[in-house]
């Protein structure tokens, strides 16, 4: 088992889950814990090399520039509409990140067989 594709996973599926919550009960913190998850996520994404890093890489960035912004609009300006609007999009991204870590452990699965 590769313990570094796991931990990146955990915290991709975290950030999509938390983000989801938001969508649920629209709160600063939940807001803040997806961007902060979303973030790690990213940073643990750059070192790797596997089959669709790159756009695993694509999608952790686009959900960061769609949660960032969305806490900003949050607290300072205190559109929670933008807010929601923007954290659709994170949750798309991250959606489409968890497709293609599928279609990944797929290929990887049919390599070894």
């Amino acid at each position: 088992m590769d313990w570094g594709k796991v931990v990146y996973v955990f915290f991709t599926l975290m950030s999509l889950t938390s983000t989801a919550e938001f969508l649920y009960d629209h709160t600063s913190i939940m807001l803040f814990v997806a961007a902060s998850l979303n973030l790690i996520s990213t940073i643990l994404k750059l070192g790797v090399r596997n089959l669709l890093a790159a756009e695993l890489l694509a999608a952790s960035l686009v959900a960061d520039l769609h949660l960032i912004p969305a806490f900003i609009y949050m607290e300072a300006v205190g559109n929670v509409g933008w807010a929601v609007s923007l954290a659709i999009g994170a949750m798309i991204a991250n959606v489409f990140a968890i497709i293609m870590l599928f279609i990944e452990s797929a290929k990887i699965k049919e390599n070894y067989e």
